[in-house]
């Protein structure tokens, strides 16, 4: 059953995931490796180290000091995104409902998703101010195969919710995030995290936490033309 849903066997999905959450560690953040080892589930440094050997091809000490070696794609840094200082928050949680998605970030369907979320506000008479439109990115694209790529749909509610079917109900973890507010295609986004990961985070001294980067959606692409688009993108800090 786990084979069917994650399309491919959980062992081999559990390895992954943990190499992958020490590839996006060791590149943004100055954890040490032996804590990135226990972090991500491993008894002992060696064996992040074989994993990761066996993985990408190269050790984690490598890897760190090496910030040319490419795993997946390239960087994208473009200062010319007019993207501004972010703001510094510090979030309560927040309770959302959501439904889970896996392909390549560009491809998935986002109002389709929505639709069905908004169809189970109605259903349960949740409908109240304050519903925000959010998406939670679990992988790096620079280390995560396009397909495997993990999101979380999701709409927060004030009201309680309850899961039902395909429909879960969870909590975006609260803390500190850097917010940085980005206007225009969606398309474009890439470069935009390709720039706040490899040019702001190493020069605003800030360090990255072991949490999901968010986005929270301010208009509708349906009736906003996409130079016009607003994006909050959250960065979860120490």
């Amino acid at each position: 059953m786990m084979k069917a849903y994650l399309g491919e066997p959980v062992g081999a999905y559990i390895m992954r995931v943990r190499v992958e959450t020490a590839a996006k560690l060791l590149r943004y953040t100055e954890i040490p490796v032996s804590d990135i080892s226990y972090q991500v589930g491993y008894d002992v440094p060696s064996s992040l180290s074989k994993a990761f050997r066996l993985f990408y091809n190269i050790s984690p000490n490598e890897y760190r000091n090496n910030k040319n070696y490419t795993i997946m794609k390239s960087l994208q840094v473009n200062e010319n995104l007019n993207l501004k200082a972010p703001k510094m928050l510090t979030l309560a949680p927040k309770q959302a409902i959501y439904l889970k998605l896996t392909g390549e970030y560009q491809t998935l369907d986002f109002c389709g998703a929505w639709s069905k979320l908004w169809q189970y506000v109605k259903d349960n008479k949740l409908f109240s101010a304050g519903i925000e439109h959010i998406a939670i990115y679990h992988d790096d694209p620079k280390v995560t195969e396009a397909g495997k790529l993990r999101t979380d749909i999701c709409l927060v509610l004030p009201k309680k919710a309850e899961p039902k079917g395909e429909i879960g109900v969870k909590t975006i973890e609260g803390g500190k995030y850097a917010m940085f507010l980005y206007q225009g295609s969606y398309d474009n986004l890439g470069a935009v995290y390709d720039t706040i990961y490899a040019k702001w985070l190493p020069e605003s001294g800030e360090q990255l936490r072991n949490y999901h980067c968010f986005e929270k959606y301010i208009n509708n692409p349906e009736d906003t033309t996409p130079e016009k688009l607003k994006t909050e993108i959250y960065v979860p800090i120490e």
